[in-house]
């Protein structure tokens, strides 16, 4: 059950896509919805410069609060167009640190939704999205940055491999699952010989059993990346949603995504549920 959603609001001129998204997501399953804007930290170069004049750094202070202002305005407004329950919560931080504190906040909701990284602008998303993933211990929406519609469900696409993850990423999805018209179970396979199932696992039977249209579908890779075989069959199939394991490995204290995730996040152009 999905009653308790928090939102990154994003802080550039795109910043209405998510918002209008999450707000979208709210209101299909009568949740509450907080908005967090962060206020950045000046950045300040270490090296390489030398004196910074304070009016540079108050000129950046104004700035961060300003776009903050901006998002939370734009979260009001959107909130209170579809009549939703929400809060806003304004919240400084440096650029690095944003990401995990997103992530702890996002324990204590049912679901997080943030942007994805425009690949124009700077990497902060990209940032909140990792740590998010991998951080929250909760399922998380990434809403592609060319997205323009609101909550779709007509026919979600679950990626299934059989690991871990993606079981955990079927699970945390059923609200989604239960309000869809049709779900695709993909298996991305190196040999077109290959049976319809991983080792035998009928998850595409368990998805039917709570009473899903479900249709299973195998994909052979072609050859090529994995990340580009389930997007291929995203458009192809014309689904307004995915449903997949984030992976990832500890290194040094600091997870690293996977490489099909990474590729996924990157590349994205509907919106994806991911756990971990």
């Amino acid at each position: 059950m999905i009653k308790d959603i928090v939102v990154n609001l994003s802080l550039g001129d795109n910043g209405g896509v998510v918002t209008n998204y999450a707000v979208s997501v709210a209101e299909a399953f009568n949740a509450h919805l907080a908005g967090i804007a962060f206020v950045f930290d000046p950045i300040v170069p270490v090296s390489g410069i030398g004196y910074v004049p304070p009016e540079v750094i108050d000129m950046q202070v104004a700035d961060n609060q300003s776009s903050s202002k901006a998002a939370v305005d734009r979260f009001s407004a959107a909130a209170s167009r579809a009549g939703i329950s929400a809060e806003s919560i304004s919240l400084n931080a440096s650029a690095a640190g944003s990401g995990e504190r997103f992530g702890h906040i996002a324990r204590r909701f049912d679901l997080a939704i943030v942007g994805q990284a425009d690949p124009e602008a700077n990497s902060i998303e990209e940032i909140i999205a990792e740590s998010t993933l991998f951080e929250s211990g909760r399922p998380m929406i990434v809403v592609p940055y060319i997205q323009k519609g609101p909550l779709k469900l007509d026919l979600i696409m679950v990626c299934w491999d059989g690991s871990r993850p993606a079981a955990r990423a079927i699970a945390d999805a059923m609200p989604f699952l239960e309000k869809a018209k049709r779900v695709e179970l993909v298996i991305v396979t190196n040999d077109s010989g290959k049976k319809d199932e991983i080792e035998g696992v009928d998850m595409g039977q368990h998805l039917a059993r709570h009473g899903l249209k479900v249709e299973v579908k195998r994909t052979d890779s072609g050859g090529i990346d994995i990340a580009d075989a389930l997007l291929s069959h995203a458009a192809d199939s014309g689904a307004d949603f995915v449903v997949m394991g984030g992976y990832g490995h500890s290194r040094l204290r600091e997870f690293v995504l996977g490489g099909v995730t990474h590729s996924m996040l990157r590349s994205l152009t509907v919106p994806a549920l991911l756990s971990h």
